[in-house]
Formats: structure tokens, sequence, C-alpha cells
């Protein structure tokens, strides 16, 4: 992506997430972190990133919600972008967040433990 691509990208981002927070009231919605954002090269289609933190709730069902509101997000960014093109929005699920923590695991067992003692 190119710098102003990057720039309304990281914009993007920081409005949708702010509108998950503060403007969808939904039970079946819990906690949302819009972990990134992939806008086409015309930037009439952008694929937004979100991982959930309650997966009690269902992630392909906090997903629905999401997706529900898409429309009304991009009539919101409209008036925040300064841009010709709105961007078509399609939330995806980020499964990269879950394989974060399997080095630090994997690390706890491989690296051996300093001794604090002195000899």
């Amino acid at each position: 992506m190119g710098i102003r691509q990057d720039r309304i990208a990281n914009v993007i981002q920081k409005e949708v997430s702010e509108m998950i927070e503060f403007q969808v009231r939904e039970d079946g919605l819990g906690f949302v972190t819009v972990s990134g954002v992939h806008l086409s090269n015309d930037y009439s289609f952008c694929k937004i990133y979100v991982s959930f933190l309650d997966q009690s709730k269902g992630e392909q069902a906090q997903l629905e919600i999401l997706s529900k509101h898409a429309k009304r997000f991009r009539g919101l960014l409209g008036k925040k972008l300064m841009i010709r093109k709105i961007p078509e929005i399609q939330f995806e699920i980020d499964h990269s967040l879950y394989f974060i923590d399997e080095p630090i695991l994997l690390s706890r067992y491989y690296v051996p433990q300093l001794s604090t003692e002195k000899q």
C-alpha cells in the first residue's frame, strides 16, 4: 500500500473501532478488537479484520452483527473521510492473533530458567 492508502486505512481502523465501541448496542456482541484494515488500490473496498475477546458468544454470530451494521459504518465514514469514493466494508475474523501466544508458551518450556541463587 502507498503512504496515502496507509493513512486512510489507519483512519478507517480508528473510526470503525470507535463506532463499534460507542454506537453498536447489541446483546450478542462482546468486546471487539479491530486489528487491521486492508484497503483496495482504488479505495472501493476494504476488509476490516476483527477479533473477539468473548468466545462464548460465538465468533460467527458476532461477525454477522458487525456485517449487519456495515452500511451504517460506511455512511458514517463518508462524513469523516474527505475522499471521493467511500469503500464498501467487509468484516473478517483475524485468526493471526490466536497464534501470538504460542511462541511465548513454547519459550517457557524450552528456555532454561536462570538461577537466582548465588554459588
